[in-house]
């Protein structure tokens, strides 16, 4: 069922699921919600900004699955936020 806002797609998103639109052209894929946590910070390029040792927070954001199986921060574009072709991924 791909006729959803994208309204309704960032709730399924916060509820851990996985959405897509019908009109991306690559295969696969999809958008979901890396949770937020917190680490130490034991490695470049962080230790370029922060002491080793310091523990920092990770913000939640979203991140996109690409039709090469590559995993990169996704950023909704005005055309996304306005279609009506979203919808989930199983």
């Amino acid at each position: 069922m791909f006729n959803l806002t994208f309204s309704e797609a960032l709730n399924l998103i916060k509820q851990n699921k996985k959405v897509a639109r019908s009109g991306w052209n690559g295969k696969d894929m999809f958008i979901f919600l890396v949770p937020g946590s917190t680490f130490i910070v034991n490695r470049p390029p962080l230790l370029g900004i922060y002491p080793e040792g310091t523990t920092i927070s990770y913000c939640p954001h979203i991140d996109m699955r690409t039709a090469d199986g590559k995993i990169v921060p996704w950023l909704a574009s005005q055309t996304d936020v306005l279609a009506n072709d979203w919808g989930y991924v199983a």
